[in-house]
């Protein structure tokens, strides 16, 4: 079995199929059982299972630094 990628919310990350509005960056914005995360382009959120979203990263752009943070005010 592969080792489970940490994923946290904030992380900025790439993946392998692109949204139907053409994005393929996205921002975690939430961890568990599922990860939701939200296309940085049309702002649509979507939840897959964890096994899946690891699946799909190509890569990670931002690692978790300062992610409280830059969460708010959005």
């Amino acid at each position: 079995m592969p080792e489970c990628i940490p994923i946290k919310v904030g992380m900025t990350v790439q993946l392998r199929k692109k949204h139907p509005c053409g994005g393929d960056l996205w921002t975690v914005t939430y961890v568990g059982a599922d990860i939701a995360a939200v296309c940085m382009r049309c702002r649509r959120r979507v939840m897959l299972p964890r096994e899946e979203f690891e699946r799909r990263i190509r890569k990670v752009l931002s690692p978790d630094e300062d992610a409280s943070v830059r969460g708010k005010g959005q």
